[in-house]
């Protein structure tokens, strides 16, 4: 027998060799089993029990703000190449009430290192991509100036310098990387979410050049600046999130 807890918002991958044949209670807080395709699954208050064999749930995660711990409980005479797969539940009983704690398991720390680490691993890969996509949008700008777009903008009379877009890009693609740090860390899809809310405000982003008053060339150059971090950023964004909740 075994303990499990889980701080905070902790996630911990199931590994089918820890669980073949065994049976968890949750003695406190509440846990919630991650399904195989990344769908939150039921949310198991104390005193619940469960299997996990052959469930296909890849996780556990507490959804709330306290420590949640999990007994799990190994049969003794059930091993995973077994002929019988489970035990009766008087044997569960008996080895329930007769057997002591071995030990904690480290599930805590190792489950928050891990996520831990995912997240660092997304900002980083988030950093580099907003550097891509400043220089990127910095050299569209400066091609478009060199065919004759002045990116005037009637309020002021005032010219965006290129340095302008630069520092305008890498501002909303940290925001970018916010939001999927975010999502990474509380979401059950990070991806589909990150993908459908950074859709959204790309979109959102294109009224403002409509609205600014300026002519056909420079409206139309400043939609498709948008548009340039937004085809580096969700991406890569995008596919770095599926990457680290598979």
């Amino acid at each position: 027998m075994r303990t499990l807890a889980l701080r905070g918002g902790a996630r911990v991958a199931v590994v089918a060799a820890e669980w073949c044949d065994a049976f968890g209670v949750v003695t406190r807080g509440r846990v919630q089993l991650e399904l195989r395709d990344g769908e939150p699954g039921p949310v198991l208050g104390r005193d619940s029990g469960f299997w996990l064999r052959g469930t296909g749930v890849r996780a556990l995660r507490n959804p709330g703000r306290r420590t949640a711990r999990v007994r799990i409980v190994t049969p003794r005479t059930v091993t995973c190449q077994s002929t019988r797969p489970y035990a009766s539940h008087r044997k569960m009983e008996d080895d329930m009430n007769s057997m002591n704690d071995t030990g904690v398991v480290a599930g805590p720390p190792s489950g928050q290192t891990s996520h831990t680490h995912r997240l660092r691993g997304l900002a980083g890969t988030g950093f580099v991509a907003t550097l891509a996509a400043m220089v990127a949008t910095t050299l569209a700008a400066a091609l478009a100036q060199a065919v004759g777009v002045d990116f005037e903008v009637p309020d002021g009379g005032e010219t965006i310098p290129l340095s302008g877009f630069a520092v305008v890009t890498g501002f909303f693609s940290v925001v970018g990387i916010v939001i999927a740090v975010a999502l990474l860390r509380w979401s059950a899809r990070p991806a589909e979410r990150f993908v459908w809310t950074a859709v959204s405000l790309t979109a959102i982003s294109l009224v403002p050049p409509l609205l600014s008053g300026a002519n056909t060339a420079t409206t139309t150059a400043l939609l498709g600046l948008h548009l340039v971090p937004a085809t580096v950023m969700i991406p890569t964004l995008a596919r770095s999130l599926r990457t680290r909740t598979d």
